[in-house]
């Protein structure tokens, strides 16, 4: 049995066979997905998603990467998609420095603030997506000490982890764990408590061992699950049932 805290089934990548994989995760023990918007069209189709299939529930907010599209006709578009029942999240949002061809990081900082904005009114947690920008995320997380939510794909140190702990946030482990090189990720694992831990695919991204570089999909989160019960020297089933509640107790399901 599996939640998988993050995925984005509306990408391109399954246009062609989705209706196909979705009634096989159900079919496989996923009991659960939270999609995730990207783009405000992302928020749109995840709502529709989350329409279609009973498993299926929805953020909605824009990615770092279009934090130059959001001005107040999406901030109302987004609250407006958050009337659904079945949108239980803002996200995913935050900031991303990698990239060089991402907004500017004022522009970024600004939108991330905005959507946060938007989670406080609304009392929704938030997805919080953060790629070289661990000191900014923290402080206008820390700004917000009412929103709580998840740091996914987790990808800081230790110390980061524990500051986000400390502010009522879950950390969200990708199959980036499973990786051979990942030692600051199964660093992480090992430090955070279990009941404060997500397990997500991210899909159709980040594909943990030994599905690396393949398509990913819910299922082979059961190999992040695996992963780190060996981490804390406990059972998968352990794992798998606590990741399910804790997503439950998030996303108020």
């Amino acid at each position: 049995m599996i939640f998988d805290s993050h995925a984005h089934y509306d990408d391109e990548q399954f246009d062609e066979d989705r209706e196909k994989v979705i009634s096989e995760l159900k079919e496989n023990g996923i009991i659960g997905v939270l999609n995730c918007g990207a783009s405000l069209q992302g928020a749109r189709n995840s709502v529709r998603l989350s329409e279609k299939y009973d498993f299926f529930y929805a953020a909605v907010g824009l990615h770092p990467e279009f934090a130059d599209k959001v001005d107040e006709k999406v901030i109302n578009e987004l609250k407006e998609l958050s009337k659904n029942n079945k949108v239980r999240a803002i996200g995913e949002i935050g900031l991303d420095y990698y990239y060089e061809e991402n907004p500017p990081r004022e522009v970024q900082k600004k939108a991330f603030i905005r959507q946060m904005e938007l989670a406080k009114e609304l009392n929704l947690p938030v997805v919080i997506h953060d790629r070289d920008a661990h000191g900014d995320t923290l402080e206008i997380m820390r700004s917000f000490p009412e929103v709580k939510g998840v740091v996914h794909c987790f990808s800081g140190s230790v110390e980061f982890a524990k500051e986000c702990l400390k502010l009522g946030y879950y950390i969200g482990f990708t199959g980036v764990v499973t990786f051979k090189n990942a030692k600051k990720a199964v660093e992480v694992a090992s430090e955070v408590p279990l009941d404060r831990i997500l397990v997500e695919t991210d899909c159709p991204y980040m594909a943990p061992v030994p599905n690396r570089g393949k398509r990913n999909r819910s299922e082979y989160i059961e190999y992040v699950i695996e992963k780190i019960a060996d981490i804390k020297s406990i059972l998968p089933i352990n794992v798998s049932e606590q990741t399910i509640q804790n997503a439950k107790d998030l996303l108020k399901i």
